[in-house]
């Protein structure tokens, strides 16, 4: 489970950059998959993750996402990192990256 939440931590860090930046893709997550996963990471009353973010997070290269666990860039986007870390669970990813 930790694994999960760090991966998650840093996928939406990369949302970010990639908004940010303009960029196509992040630790092998595009721009709309980066995206579609903000609004179940963010707020009073997040969303499931969306078909999109799960799909998203299942394509990812997760040690380098892993790479952006310890961003302070999180709190900044009005991104929770508690609720970051409960999406791999809530797409039902399983995987075996410890970051």
């Amino acid at each position: 489970m930790e694994a999960y939440k760090r991966f998650v931590i840093l996928a939406l860090v990369l949302v970010v950059a990639v908004v940010a930046n303009g960029q196509g893709s992040i630790c092998r997550m595009t721009q709309d998959g980066l995206t579609a996963c903000k609004p179940s990471v963010s707020g009073q009353s997040p969303l499931p993750p969306s078909p999109a973010c799960c799909a998203a997070i299942s394509k990812a290269d997760l040690p380098c996402l892993c790479s952006f666990k310890n961003s302070a860039l999180l709190p900044y986007l009005g991104i929770d990192p508690n609720m970051a870390t409960q999406l791999p669970a809530k797409c039902n990813i399983v995987t075996s990256t410890h970051c």
